[in-house]
This record gives structure tokens, C-alpha cells and sequence, in this order.
């Protein structure tokens, strides 16, 4: 049997290291390693957020026109939720492999180039995700710290007045630091990563 002729030389798993995504693609079938489907999981649980916010704005306009008497509350814990969620949407974008890219360069060259584009754009990736994760740091230290350096959340001024603005920039540093992580994790993929001449050339990753 033609199948039994050519047995494989290796039994590490291996997969592709950029994967194709569409609009009818498994929910995680751009994740590259286990951290990125863990990220996508986490995703798929914050999404209900959204159906939170939806459910206390229909609450804020029966309120206010059913019965006259607005909340003071709704509108900031909306804004909150929807800047968590587009905050952790970088990551779960980043875990999915459907960040918006520029492919005309990439689609013309050859499965050893690709590599190496693939090794400069994830070590370019990284170093971008450190700098931006050091300025959240400093964006969340001085909203979460009076000029004393004394603990003193950063507040919305309303009437209600809840530390959201410290919340935000909160979920914006960890967003941060977590694709920090996967960008790191991607470099690394990406350096192990070799070319596997029975596949005419294509592409692979080494999970070890």
C-alpha cells in the first residue's frame, strides 16, 4: 500500500504556523498553542458582558420613560463594560489569528521567505506589546496612586462617582500584558519552526 511506503520520520504533532481564518471556522481554529485557546475560552465568557450591558440599558429606559425616575448608574457601568470588552478584544483577536494584516508582500514569496517574515513580524509584535504594556503600566500606577504614590483610585466626578477611569485603565494593562505573552509565545513558535520538505515545502510547528 502506497500509505505503508512512506512512513513518517517524526512523531511530534505538528501544525501550520499562521492558520486561515473565516467567518465559518471553528471558534478557535487560529490558536497556535494552548495559552491562545485558554485566551479564547476566557473571550467567549467575557462576551456575555455585552448581554449585561443590554439588559441594564433596557432597565435605564423603562426607568426613565416608564417611570420617570433615570438612574444614576447605567449609563457609567455601560461605558465600563464596553471599554472592558474592547479592551480584551485585542487579545482574543491576537489568539484567533484575525488581526487585520496587509498580505501582498507575504502571498508573493516562498514558504522560507514566509518564515522569516513570520519571525520578524512576531518579534516586532512583541516588542511593540512590551512598550505598550510599560506605557499601561504608567497610565494605571497614576490613576490608582495620588502624586504621593499613596493607593487613591482615579474617579468618574459624577454624582455616583465610581473608580471606573482606574477599572478601565486596569483592563487595559492586563489586556496588554496578556498579549505580551502571546506575542512572546508566537516568537518562540516561530524560531522552532521548520520547513518540511516531504509537504513540498510546507510550513510547520514543532509542539515539544
Amino acid at each position: 500500500m502506497s500509505s505503508s511506503s512512506h512512513p513518517s520520520n517524526s512523531t511530534e504533532p505538528t501544525r501550520p504556523v499562521a492558520t486561515e481564518t473565516s467567518a465559518d471556522s471553528p471558534p478557535d481554529a487560529g490558536a497556535r498553542n494552548g495559552f491562545d485557546r485558554l485566551v479564547l475560552r476566557c473571550g467567549r465568557s467575557a462576551a456575555w458582558l455585552v448581554f449585561i450591558a443590554m439588559t441594564i440599558s433596557v432597565y435605564e429606559v423603562f426607568m426613565r420613560y416608564g417611570l420617570d425616575s433615570p438612574t444614576s448608574w447605567v449609563h457609567e457601568t455601560v461605558v465600563m463594560l464596553v471599554a472592558t470588552l474592547f479592551s480584551l478584544g485585542g487579545p482574543v483577536a491576537m489568539a484567533n489569528n484575525r488581526h487585520i494584516r496587509v498580505r501582498v508582500l507575504y502571498d508573493t514569496v516562498g514558504p522560507r521567505v514566509r518564515l522569516w517574515l513570520d519571525r520578524f513580524n512576531d518579534l516586532v509584535t512583541l516588542g511593540f506589546c512590551l512598550l505598550m504594556s510599560y506605557a499601561g503600566y504608567v497610565m494605571f500606577w497614576k490613576s490608582s496612586h495620588n502624586p504621593m504614590g499613596d493607593w487613591s483610585l482615579e474617579r468618574s466626578g459624577t454624582s455616583w462617582n465610581p473608580p471606573f477611569p482606574t477599572l478601565v485603565k486596569g483592563m487595559i494593562l492586563l489586556a496588554l500584558a496578556v498579549m505580551t505573552v502571546q506575542a512572546a509565545c508566537h516568537l518562540v513558535q516561530s524560531l522552532r519552526a521548520r520547513l518540511e520538505p516531504e509537504t513540498e515545502g510546507r510550513l510547520v510547528e514543532e509542539y515539544r
